[in-house]
């Protein structure tokens, strides 16, 4: 997942794999092979110098959505009424979490469809 996403962040921001690491003060074969998942857990301070280079926060690098670097939308009302509504009714977040396997396949599968 991270190395996906630092591929595709710094194919949108046209640095090449030398011109990061270089920026980056990290090896080439290095963020080659994170790119590559052949290394899949980069130390903290790589991670870093990497967001920095690119211009995006560490999370953007870590998460699965390579597009989270974009501002956040602001909170739909009708979703903060829902959970206000959760949390009246007591439901509690540990009891949320169970669902959220289910949310990030509907997540995927709009994604597949285009967003509809």
């Amino acid at each position: 997942m991270i190395g996906k996403n630092i591929y595709e962040i710094r194919k949108r921001r046209g640095f090449t794999l030398t011109e990061l690491a270089d920026r980056a003060g990290i090896a080439k074969s290095y963020l080659s092979n994170i790119e590559r998942n052949v290394n899949k857990n980069p130390s903290i301070n790589v991670v870093e110098k990497i967001a920095l280079v690119l211009g995006v926060e560490m999370k953007a690098l870590l998460i699965s959505d390579a597009n989270s670097e974009t501002q956040p939308q602001p909170l739909d009302e009708e979703w903060v009424d829902f959970v206000h509504e959760l949390k009246d009714s007591g439901v509690e977040k540990d009891q949320i979490q169970e669902y959220k396997t289910l949310l990030e396949f509907i997540k995927w599968q709009k994604k597949r469809d285009g967003g509809k």
